[in-house]
């Protein structure tokens, strides 16, 4: 399964690209979509949108896994970035790509085994679990690929399931 792991914002949308398969992860390819602060916000959003449809069509994922928002203080930012959400699950949905959300909880638990694990913890095992030599950057691509190691980690426990269940 290839799964396309998403960190959702509007200056830096981190992605990551893993194939996983029998519990192993294998880095595709990850990085990050920049937008120019002094743009037209619904330019940004064009751009986003734009690298999104580009980089679903070229690595072709089987699935999309992104943060789930979660926000406690500034509300012009959340509604930014619900903004950028949109146009990434946009660019989803005209491919016709099963999207899966995740809480930063959930996914801090199904990286480092602990849900209150602090960021660096979730940096370093998504390091660790993916065979890296460093920790990919900026931040964003790195727990881009954390959300898609979460995706993968949930899958397999559903996959087990279903097995027992039937």
């Amino acid at each position: 399964m290839r799964i396309l792991g998403i960190d959702p914002g509007y200056a830096i949308v981190g992605f990551g690209v893993l194939d996983y398969n029998r519990q192993i992860f294998t880095p595709v390819e990850y990085g990050a979509i920049f937008t120019e602060a002094h743009t037209d916000f619904n330019e940004r959003l064009k751009s986003i949108f734009d690298d999104m449809e580009y980089i679903i069509e070229k690595y072709k994922p089987d699935c999309m896994a992104i943060e789930r928002l979660y926000f406690t203080t500034n509300q012009k930012t959340a509604i930014d970035v619900a903004q950028a959400r949109g146009v990434i699950n946009l660019a989803a949905a005209r491919k016709n790509l099963p999207v899966y959300e995740y809480t930063p909880l959930q996914v801090k638990q199904s990286v480092v085994g602990y849900g209150k694990a602090e960021k660096k913890q979730v940096m370093d095992m998504t390091k660790r679990i993916l065979k890296l030599h460093d920790v990919p950057k900026p931040d964003d691509t790195a727990d881009a690929l954390a959300i898609a190691i979460c995706h993968g980690h949930c899958t397999n426990g559903m996959e087990k399931r279903l097995k027992y269940d039937i």
